[in-house]
This record gives structure tokens, sequence and C-alpha cells, in this order.
């Protein structure tokens, strides 16, 4: 009975009922909380009392006008227009590609139409033009002109014609000769004569799938800097002269090194005799032979 007696007094201790100083306090406590939201309630012009945000009575709207239904297409058209003018313009590739060289293709002469060398040019694009002096354009500075063996022994004249008309148009001229007799070391004389006389780059292709990979790698690298070809050689005199010396057969860097401590130059080397080579050490009578016979004989073979 006392366990019953006690369970509602227990229930009872467990409700609290606030006084008015706690409610008092709590109220002081809450509007202290509300104070920001109030402040931003103020600035933005909104109700925030409300369960739908309404304007207050004393802010103005800022929202647009409102736009009857059959102009609202000529508002956005115009509206679009102003924002557009304000971008920057842009230049398009494909329109800009054009002029001598600027396209992605190689421009080929419609003198070469039916060149069984196109056949052969398959890793770049390639098209006619009627407006270029040249065989091939590979460039924006870049041309090719192509040559055969047979063809400049039935015509000699042409070459030095093809030549003359390409002005001063382009800083890089390739005479591509295609070598497709066995015969060829008077043809290539003329050939590399006349191409030294018109300031042009002599490539010889011995078939014509060479002479299609010739095009394709001049218009594939015409982007590309000299460095991966260049000779890296050092800006000292000992390898200046050991670059020069080491191009005689047979003689290497140790041998320059033996060659300069006994003649002290390279202009003392070259005019050492025969006899003096061969007596320094590590220089025999064969390697003391190229060598003189490299600063002696005549650069050209007498006719």
């Amino acid at each position: 009975m006392a366990d019953s007696t006690d369970q509602p007094s227990r229930r009872q201790q467990k409700f609290h009922i606030p006084t008015v100083e706690e409610i008092e306090q709590s109220r002081i406590e809450a509007e202290k909380k509300l104070a920001p939201i109030e402040g931003m309630r103020s600035a933005a012009g909104l109700d925030l009392s409300s369960s739908t945000l309404q304007p207050l009575s004393g802010a103005q709207s800022t929202a647009p006008p409102a736009v009857p239904p059959g102009k609202a297409q000529a508002v956005t058209g115009h509206d679009n227009a102003i924002a557009n003018s304000n971008l920057p313009t842009t230049t398009s590739a494909a329109g800009s590609s054009g002029g001598r060289g600027g396209s992605q293709v190689v421009l080929v002469n419609e003198l070469q139409r039916g060149n069984p060398v196109l056949a052969c040019v398959r890793n770049v694009r390639w098209s006619y033009s009627k407006d270029i002096v040249a065989d091939y354009v590979v460039g924006r500075t870049s041309c090719v002109l192509y040559l055969s063996i047979k063809y400049h022994r039935l015509h000699p004249e042409y070459i030095g014609k093809r030549i003359s008309g390409l002005g001063k148009s382009f800083r890089l001229r390739v005479l591509l000769i295609n070598v497709d007799t066995d015969d060829c070391k008077i043809p290539l004389r003329e050939i590399n004569r006349i191409a030294v006389l018109g300031d042009m780059t002599v490539l010889l292709a011995w078939s014509l799938d060479e002479a299609g990979r010739y095009i394709e790698t001049l218009k594939a690298l015409e982007h590309r800097q000299p460095d991966s070809i260049r000779e890296r050689v050092e800006d000292t005199y000992i390898a200046r002269l050991s670059s020069s010396l080491t191009s005689v057969k047979s003689v290497n860097k140790t041998d320059v090194l033996t060659l300069l401590s006994n003649f002290g130059s390279f202009d003392g080397i070259a005019k050492a005799s025969n006899d003096e080579l061969s007596m320094c050490p590590g220089i025999g009578d064969l390697k003391a032979q190229r060598v003189f016979k490299a600063f002696n004989e005549p650069f050209l073979p007498e006719k």
C-alpha cells in the first residue's frame, strides 16, 4: 500500500510549472536570438512573421515590371543582344586557316596531278590548289619541288625554270629528287649545281614510298624546333678540334689530344708532314697517311 500511495507523488515531480520571472527571462533570451534575423528582415524589406515572404509596406520593390505575353520574345531577344555585346569577339580557327600553308593539309600543285608519289602520301591530308607556284606547300614558309632523274634527262631545262619561278616566297625550299635510274652520278651533279645556285635543299629519295614519307614528315614537323636534329657541340676549342679531326677515319679523341700536344694547334697539325705525323705516339703510318691526305688532297677532284 505504501508503494501505491507514493507513485502519484513521483509522477507529479516530473512536471514543472514556470514562474512569471522564468517566463520573462525566456522571452528576453528569445529576443536576443532573433535580433540578427530582424536586422536582415529590415535590410531586405521582407516580413518574416508570415508563412510567405512578403515585402514590407515601406520597402520599394526591385522586381521588373510585368511584360505583356505578346512582347516577351522581343524583350528577351533585346536583352540577349545587349548581353552578347559585352562579350569578347572570337575568330573561328577554320575561317582563319586560309592563306598559303595556313591549313592542316598539304597543298598540291595541279601540275602534280597523276604523279604516283601522291598515292604514297597517306598520313597527312592533301588537296589540289591552283594558287601555288611550288609543287607542294608543306608549311607557311616551306615548299617542295619534285623531280625525277628520268624526267631531268628528257627536260634538263625544266628544274631551273621552276626554281626561278619560286622567287623569294619561301624560306625552306626543298628539291625532292626521285632517283629512278641506276646511272645517276652525272645527272645528280648537274642538279646539285643548279640547286646550290637556287638556294635549294636537296633530298634524295630512292623510291616513291620514301619520297612520300619525306613530304609527310615535312608537313608533320612544320612547327617542330630543330633542336632534336641539331648537333650538340661544346663551344670550346678542344671540342671543335676534336669534332673536326675525328671525322677522319680511325682517328679518335685520344689521337686528337696527342696531335695537339705535339703540334700545338690546328694550323700546326694541318702543316705537318706525313713523317712528322707518323712519329707521334699512337699514330701509325695508316692514320698519319689519312690525316695528311685530309689536309692536302684537293677538295674537288680534278677533271
